[in-house]
């Protein structure tokens, strides 16, 4: 590979090894401990979309995330111990320990929010977009969903203001083959840019599980963006190697799918390969994924000691406007 950076690299084989270690480690709070209240939607096998999209993000520019946003969050800057301590329901979390997994933000470094609402978080990165332009600032705003939210009434609506009104944000599907329990292509008519084409934006379609490539066609659209303010869209096509939740057995896929899916695609094994032919000792590698999970089982640790949220503060977060009917007319 021309101007291969190694050591970047082996930067971006560390972020989706702790993504992968925070997915795994919240799967065995979940399945082995109980210690889950609700369902959690991991992104095993999806890595690269995380970290080569927002790698060339800076920390005042904003994302929105979709129910599976864990890894999303945690490449923006999040604490790894506060986003355990929000899915374990604890003081100290992202939220106050009530947003929980699918809902999980942390305004302090642009995560405006996952959504447990399939689409949702569309009009919400628009509205964020553009409140970008009216103060004049030059922060870009990620929108991820999932292919599933290309059906849905936000995803028009998201994509026509932003590109009325020239908004700097940038729409990416990652498109992990399915919906839900559903193949997308079984429910899905045509192609999803496509459709932000028909609408004007510029479409770009690439390999989500190669984050060389993710990463470095990602700067360039970033920097178009943010130097022309104008929005983009991405078909990211990817594969979520587990099931639509932790307890999903995913019997509804061809048998022996995601066991070749894995072989053939999995990111972290394609860096590692990567690596491997550049001369990088795979020693070295191994000490990387061992330190992503030892950060990861660390955090699960101070998140079950972490205490519950007081009784008192239930109501800290619930804005009260007053009567409609008084405030209103």
């Amino acid at each position: 590979m021309r101007n291969f950076d190694a050591g970047q690299a082996l930067e971006r084989l560390t972020l989706m090894e702790r993504i992968r270690a925070f997915e795994e480690a919240a799967r065995h709070a979940a399945v082995e401990e109980g210690l889950v209240l609700g369902a959690i939607h991991l992104s095993i096998g999806q890595e690269a979309v995380a970290v080569g999209l927002l790698e060339s993000l800076r920390r005042d520019d904003y994302i929105t995330s979709t129910h599976r946003g864990h890894g999303h969050t945690l490449v923006k800057g999040a604490d790894p111990a506060a986003m355990m301590k929000e899915l374990l329901g604890r003081e100290g979390g992202c939220c106050g320990g009530k947003g929980g997994s699918m809902h999980i933000a942390d305004f302090g470094v642009g995560m405006l929010g996952a959504n447990g609402v399939v689409s949702a978080n569309i009009t919400i990165a628009a509205g964020a977009a553009h409140g970008v332009k009216l103060l004049g600032g030059d922060q870009v705003v990620v929108c991820i969903f999932g292919d599933g939210a290309a059906n849905r009434g936000p995803f028009l609506e998201g994509i026509n203001w932003a590109g009325v009104f020239d908004l700097p944000i940038l729409f990416v599907c990652e498109d992990n083959q399915y919906s839900a329990t559903t193949r997308t292509s079984d429910m899905t008519s045509g192609d999803v840019g496509a459709r932000a084409e028909a609408l004007g934006l510029p479409v770009t379609r690439i390999d989500g599980n190669d984050v060389e490539e993710m990463a470095a066609t990602s700067r360039e659209i970033i920097a178009r963006i943010r130097a022309g303010g104008e929005p983009e869209f991405m078909h990211a096509l990817t594969y979520r190697l587990d099931g639509h939740t932790y307890f999903d057995p995913a019997t509804y896929r061809p048998e022996g799918e995601a066991e070749r899916m894995q072989v053939e695609t999995c990111p972290i094994a394609r860096q590692r390969d990567l690596l491997g032919a550049a001369g990088v000792a795979a020693e070295r590698m191994d000490e990387i994924a061992k330190a992503a999970r030892d950060e990861m089982r660390a955090a699960l640790e101070a998140a079950k000691a972490a205490p519950w949220p007081a009784d008192d503060t239930v109501f800290d977060d619930v804005q009260d406007v007053g009567s409609p009917a008084v405030e209103a007319f």
